[in-house]
């Protein structure tokens, strides 16, 4: 794993790492059509521009799904990631969907298994500061080319 960039905060440092595609583990399924759009996005403009959130001691994909699958497609075999203690307090999971109640260990469930959760059905969020936001929050601007995403 290479590091690329550091700091989101003074109280809090989440580094950002270049990962093989291959270790890492989705635990929701793709909207095809998200997928197609962020895919045609992200070849136009040669470049990947936000890290993914990876549990860092499971290597399964919290934030950044379409991120990851699209550049999969795109033939690339790395990802910039930020990886979180998922085990701690400051992380929660949460639903998109009103209808739905998630804990971390159906993430952990849906990530290490062959059932996947649907498309955008869990929220990550991530407390900094004493703030609940979204977890992207911590997902640094990275602006790599795909090029460089395409070498092992």
């Amino acid at each position: 794993m290479t590091q690329l960039l550091t700091t989101i905060n003074p109280e809090k440092t989440f580094d950002v790492e270049l990962v093989k595609l291959d270790m890492l583990k989705p635990h929701e399924e793709a909207d095809s059509e998200h997928l197609r759009k962020l895919k045609e996005e992200i070849k136009s403009d040669e470049i990947l521009n936000f890290a993914i959130t990876v549990s860092k001691n499971e290597n399964i994909i919290l934030d950044g799904h379409h991120r990851a699958a699209a550049l999969k497609e795109l033939g690339c075999t790395t990802i910039p990631a930020v990886f979180v203690d998922y085990g701690s307090s400051d992380i929660e999971v949460q639903s998109w969907k009103d209808d739905i109640q998630l804990t971390k260990e159906d993430i952990m469930r849906a990530g290490m298994g062959l059932k996947k959760l649907p498309p955008k059905t869990s929220k990550h969020m991530i407390r900094i500061d004493g703030v609940l936001n979204h977890i992207s929050a911590i997902e640094k601007r990275v602006d790599i080319p795909l090029e460089a995403l395409r070498k092992e």
